[in-house]
């Protein structure tokens, strides 16, 4: 019996060894922040790096990143945008990019948050439009359901909320505690890089768009960031909000990709279903990487149909 508790704790730091190693490789994201493009600003869970396009005077468009994916993921798609005479609000969710890695779960409700801060904290008054990239698109939908009278317009791009496949390592995480920590920290970055160059079958449109995720799963709380989410927004059925969606006097626009794995396209009947009133695009020939593939065809489908 002695030997086997020897054997178990030998183990057991062993793992934990491995876990704080893993850790301890990450930079921290201050390393990260000396030339960033924007400014960090100041709310009430921690700063947020935010950027700013187009003309000031213009409405204001406000793009919500993915569960891994910061705010350059739109870089290809704000030219198309300010363009249309937006003046375009990107910024990072917490944990992600350069902005600040903040304790708690985090929830649909965490979210919002962060963006009723930020729109608080930039002293937006007038509605604006919304559009959110996958797990942004849960989250713009939960604020569009939430304040719909600040809410000019809805744009979703293959949004999360409904049927989402995030894959078995991701599924498997989410759902155990302690082990889940474990693996998402030593095996997670090597997971989401795997996953990262199979997205975008197409040419991405954004300058090394692929390296630049790898890279982002090296900073410290990144991973921690996105199993946050995973056990948080990620896991909720927002059916509610989307039917909630179907009686606002905003428009709804939803563009989804024909040959998505993460957010399949079955998700195009389910919003239908729960809202009828939304305009639905599907765009064929990409996957979940359409909004740094295919962002000139996405800007048509705004352009034609708001």
């Amino acid at each position: 019996m002695a030997g086997f508790l020897v054997i178990l704790l030998l183990v057991l730091f062993a793992l934990a060894a491995v876990f704080f190693l893993s850790r301890s490789r990450r930079k921290g994201v201050e390393e990260f922040r000396s030339d960033i493009t924007g400014e960090l600003i100041d709310l009430k869970q921690g700063q947020t790096h935010a950027v700013w396009s187009g003309d000031p005077n213009g409405p204001v468009l406000v793009c919500i990143h993915g569960l891994a994916t910061p705010s350059y993921v739109f870089d290809a798609l704000v030219p198309y945008l300010t363009d249309m005479g937006y003046q375009v609000l990107r910024y990072d969710l917490y944990g992600r990019g350069h902005s600040d890695r903040v304790f708690g779960r985090q929830t649909k409700d965490f979210h919002i948050a962060q963006l009723e801060n930020l729109l608080e904290a930039e002293a937006v008054v007038d509605k604006v439009t919304v559009l959110g990239f996958s797990m942004g698109g849960a989250i713009a939908a939960g604020f569009a359901a939430k304040h719909a009278d600040k809410v000019e317009a809805l744009i979703l791009l293959a949004p999360a909320g409904l049927d989402v496949r995030l894959g078995k390592f991701a599924d498997f995480v989410s759902k155990w505690p302690i082990l889940g920590d474990w693996l998402q920290e030593v095996l997670g970055g090597r997971s989401f890089k795997i996953e990262a160059s199979a997205a975008g079958a197409g040419d991405s449109t954004v300058a090394n768009i692929h390296s630049q995720l790898r890279a982002d799963v090296m900073k410290s709380g990144h991973l921690a960031a996105m199993l946050s989410s995973q056990r948080g927004i990620m896991a909720e059925d927002q059916s509610d909000d989307f039917r909630t969606l179907g009686t606002a006097d905003f428009p709804v626009l939803a563009i989804w990709a024909r040959d998505d794995t993460v957010i399949p396209i079955i998700n195009m009947g389910i919003l239908a279903q729960l809202c009828r009133r939304a305009i639905q695009i599907e765009l064929p020939d990409c996957d979940h990487g359409l909004v740094y593939t295919h962002p000139a065809s996405i800007a048509e489908v705004i352009e034609d149909n708001l």
